[in-house]
């Protein structure tokens, strides 16, 4: 007898009437129509059964710290950096731990349940890395948390900052990061760059590593980080996140750039929500908005996910941890409005975000952990368009969250008792 069986669902490659069937917390059948005992058995009535949606790009340890100690009056990133340098002394433990199991919570509600979270390794003390180090073990059961070691303050610019990233790996963080464009000079950001490409070939560790998060068309320490890449060999393992300066390079230098990052097998994470909103602070008009050039680097093969980055903090005072609210935003501000560009947003936040995370297990296939989320919605489409209510939450067969399908009751005579938002059957 299964375990769970999911019957009349649609997947997001466009099947129907799909069911599927579920054992010792993995998936062993996707089939059309299956008919056999099982200790649950779930109606998806037509609606769209997803893989979880997954985050490669976040700040944890920051996150829901919206104020402390003031707000970010300018909006820009220095101040963000500013307000966090200002709050890192009064940090406490147990306060990163409840607002980030806090946030996790909020996560498993909106059917994210797995999150690649960068963590400040500059000050010597660690405390946001014993902290999140301690979340990541409490969350275990239920989202797959990744660590990144980055030295915010910069791995040169601040003295011992490479023994400190050090440690943080020692103590078992899972990815290399850095950010180059915040180091003192160009060739120190380059410099950056290699030494930490180094220390991930030495250790086996992949690298995500914040480039070029500027609008400063000469910050081009992507191509630094694709060079690196190729000469340690180390595709596959390495991501180039935010990339903002490509939005405000020329051209000609891009059409160089994006098949280097290509070739080198760099992943990109854009972040929607954020680059749109820290960028261009120092424009009058036209304003640039700073999302990297996310359809020209899918279209040259490039994997490119989108990530949340902040979630009410120094950076970002909004957010809730909803990757369709980031996919939605993506899509606008990358102009991808076609039906295809619509579903490689999707795609953005769930398939192309678990390859960036190197997640095992993922997807809707036989084999694959049963672990998904059923949206109030018929497609891809029309979930990112509605931003769909996550009906169900499942990881590894076991249910996690659930909220009862939204109906909206009409009192408007001569108009039909319940209105609905889903597309109407043409």
């Amino acid at each position: 007898m299964l375990d769970l069986l999911l019957t009349n669902a649609t997947l997001p490659d466009g099947r129907t009437g799909m069911s599927v069937a579920v054992q010792a917390g993995r998936i062993v059948e996707v089939t059309p129509g299956l008919a056999a005992p099982a200790h649950e058995t779930v109606d998806a009535a037509g609606y769209l059964l997803s893989p979880p949606f997954c985050d490669p790009h976040f700040h944890m340890d920051a996150c829901l710290s919206y104020g402390l100690p003031r707000v970010n009056q300018s909006g820009t990133l220095l101040e963000g950096i500013q307000l966090w340098g200002e709050l890192k002394p009064t940090l406490k433990a147990e306060d990163i731990i409840e607002r980030a199991l806090t946030y996790c919570d909020w996560a498993v509600a909106k059917g994210l349940l797995a999150i690649r979270s960068h963590v400040d390794t500059s000050d010597p003390s660690l405390l946001p890395v014993q902290a999140l180090l301690e979340v990541k073990r409490r969350v275990a059961s239920y989202i797959d948390l990744q660590l990144v070691a980055f030295p915010q303050d910069g791995v040169l610019r601040r003295e011992g900052g490479v023994d400190s990233l050090q440690r943080a790996l020692d103590l078992g963080v899972d990815v290399v990061g850095g950010i180059p464009h915040f180091e003192r000079t160009m060739s120190e950001g380059a410099a950056s760059v290699k030494l930490l490409c180094e220390i991930a070939a030495d250790t086996g560790k992949p690298v995500d590593m914040h480039c070029d998060e500027s609008d400063d068309p000469l910050s081009r320490h992507i191509e630094t980080l694709a060079f690196e890449t190729h000469r340690l060999g180390l595709q596959g393992r390495v991501t180039g996140s935010h990339c903002t300066s490509m939005h405000s390079m020329d051209n000609y230098y891009v059409s160089k750039l994006i098949p280097l990052i290509a070739e080198s097998g760099v992943s990109i994470v854009a972040n929607p929500l954020v680059n749109i909103t820290l960028q261009g602070r120092h424009d009058s008009y036209p304003k640039r908005r700073g999302m990297t050039r996310v359809p020209e680097l899918m279209a040259a093969g490039v994997t490119v996910a989108f990530g949340h980055d902040d979630v009410m903090d120094p950076w970002y005072g909004m957010g809730s941890g909803d990757m369709l609210e980031v996919a939605h935003m993506g899509l606008h501000v990358t102009l991808m409005t076609s039906q295809q560009g619509i579903r490689a947003c999707f795609e953005a936040v769930t398939t192309n975000a678990a390859k960036v995370m190197h997640l095992q297990g993922y997807g809707l296939e036989p084999g694959c952990d049963a672990s998904f989320v059923l949206l109030q919605a018929r497609d891809p489409v029309e979930a990112i368009r509605l931003r769909a209510h996550r009906l169900k939450v499942w990881r590894k067969g076991r249910l996690l969250a659930q909220t009862a399908e939204v109906k909206v009751k009409l009192a408007v005579q001569g108009r039909p008792d319940e209105v609905s938002f889903l597309t109407p059957a043409r």
